[in-house]
């Protein structure tokens, strides 16, 4: 049974200036419930969380603030929210390096736990091939109830949850943002179709804008929600092979698509295949990889 009041105060002091994850978790491992949370005085904190006395001046002020609380209960209203402390937190993401502590969703909750699923990425500038491929690969899973997991990015992104909506399938956005920031305005209205329909999750405050390091660090959400990471097309040198790097960390497993050897964005794919990622050129291809490692895959 999940402790409702645990998780509120871990609401709020995921809400509070000064923490970080590291913070966050070196508090969870002293103190699992946040028991003596608000029993600390601003030396107290430093102490133990070896902060300066103004960071933990900032952070005994904010676990004060009734404003703040008045906020956690308004997240609670307006979210489905998952926590590291919950019984119900996903099992995929909870097995990954550094796990997200929280996770803000707008939409159909039930998605989170979902599988099969896939990790869709590749380059924001994709080539006229690329519907193309994705069609001939991607379509056919959605057949198969597949899931698709990806950044709601312009180019491939987009592609990948629009294929998903129009075919009635399943899918997922992660956001670089807070859901109350939503990034790029250009997918405003895909957002609103995926939050009516399908789910769409950030492990940021609802208010955050997108900022260029959230882009990296949401990638190992994206890989970690699927047994599988496919890269569509991309550059030599492209943001999608950080997810890649994450994946194989994960212990997931890493697909490419081939192209043309002339497109700038077969590149990275290329490369990959050349590094030991499977190369894809049939939807078979990952059904059957599916289907070899479901059972490894259900019992994480």
């Amino acid at each position: 049974m999940q402790d409702k009041q645990a998780r509120h105060r871990l609401l709020h002091l995921y809400r509070c200036r000064s923490v970080s994850r590291t913070i966050i978790r070196h508090l969870l491992t002293q103190d699992p419930s946040l028991t003596y949370l608000y029993d600390y005085s601003s030396n107290q904190l430093q102490e133990l969380l070896h902060l300066s006395i103004e960071r933990a001046n900032l952070l005994y002020y904010d676990l004060h603030d009734n404003h703040l609380i008045k906020q956690v209960n308004m997240d609670f209203k307006n979210y489905h929210i998952w926590t590291i402390i919950d019984e119900n937190y996903p099992t995929s993401l909870r097995q990954i390096p550094d796990p997200p502590l929280v996770l803000y969703g707008l939409g159909d909750p039930s998605f989170i736990h979902y599988q099969p699923s896939l990790s869709v990425v590749g380059t924001r500038q994709p080539s006229r091939e690329a519907k193309k491929k994705m069609y001939t690969i991607l379509a056919p899973l959605i057949t198969e109830k597949w899931l698709f997991v990806s950044g709601m990015a312009l180019g491939i992104d987009g592609y990948a949850h629009r294929l998903a909506t129009y075919y009635d399938g399943k899918t997922i956005a992660v956001l670089g943002s807070g859901l109350a920031s939503v990034y790029p305005k250009q997918h405003l209205e895909l957002f609103h179709q995926l939050v009516t329909s399908h789910l769409v999750i950030s492990e940021y405050l609802p208010e955050t804008p997108p900022k260029r390091y959230h882009f990296p660090e949401r990638n190992r959400i994206i890989s970690g929600l699927s047994f599988g990471t496919i890269v569509i097309e991309a550059k030599e040198k492209s943001g999608s092979l950080i997810t890649v790097d994450q994946a194989l960390e994960q212990g997931r497993e890493v697909y490419a698509i081939p192209g043309s050897p002339w497109l700038e964005q077969t590149k990275g794919c290329h490369k990959m295949i050349q590094d030991g990622a499977k190369l894809v050129q049939h939807p078979e291809d990952l059904l059957q990889d599916w289907n070899e490692s479901q059972k490894s895959w259900l019992l994480i």
